[in-house]
């Protein structure tokens, strides 16, 4: 089975084209989410990030408050390091054990897995090729925007990552996300068709 990586800088459309691959009949994991999920209440990593920031960053219910803690982690290299170190070897580990889930059930010519800090975490040899989305950085400010983030905030999450061109450069396929939905889906349909051509 091929193992996919999809990334990509922030905003620039991963969670849609996750979205779509998955309606092709492409199993997939995304990082992000897994994420969510070792931050719960009770964790060993929510434990961890309290015990590290203080249990200011926790919600009511005892989960990760993420909105608090990404104004902690975006404003200073130091601690976004600290949170990284406690949150993905889970996540990893997570990812690890999902492939082999996929592997074993051998229905699966290739499963992908968003990964938004591939690079970053230097993961890419894990994988046998890497799709990345991108488009203009003026877009992925206005969609971060469009999130509820201050521009302040959306340039902090942006700078925080390797420059989109750089990850487009380690790519084996790139999707450009600046038009349409249908624009986008057209290329996730010749990405699709390209790795089947693989098999």
């Amino acid at each position: 089975m091929l193992r996919i990586a999809l990334t990509g800088g922030i905003a620039t459309g991963k969670s849609h084209v996750l979205d779509q691959l998955r309606e092709r009949g492409v199993p997939g994991l995304d990082a992000d989410a897994i994420a969510h999920g070792v931050m719960v209440a009770g964790s060993e990593a929510t434990s961890a990030i309290a015990a590290r920031f203080g249990d200011a960053v926790l919600a009511a219910d005892g989960s990760v408050d993420r909105a608090v803690l990404g104004r902690v982690v975006f404003a200073d290299a130091g601690a976004r390091r600290d949170l990284e170190s406690i949150v993905h070897p889970a996540v990893h580990r997570s990812i690890v054990a999902g492939l082999r889930a996929f592997e074993l059930l051998g229905e699966y010519a290739w499963a992908v897995v968003a990964v938004p800090l591939l690079f970053e975490t230097s993961r890419a040899t894990d994988y046998d090729r890497v799709i990345v989305t991108t488009c203009a950085p003026a877009l992925q400010r206005k969609r971060l925007m469009a999130r509820g983030l201050t521009a302040e905030a959306a340039e902090q999450r942006m700078s925080a990552q390797l420059p989109t061109a750089e990850k487009v450069a380690r790519a084996d396929f790139v999707i450009f996300t600046d038009g349409s939905f249908e624009e986008t889906d057209r290329q996730i349909d010749a990405v699709v068709a390209a790795l089947s051509s693989d098999l």
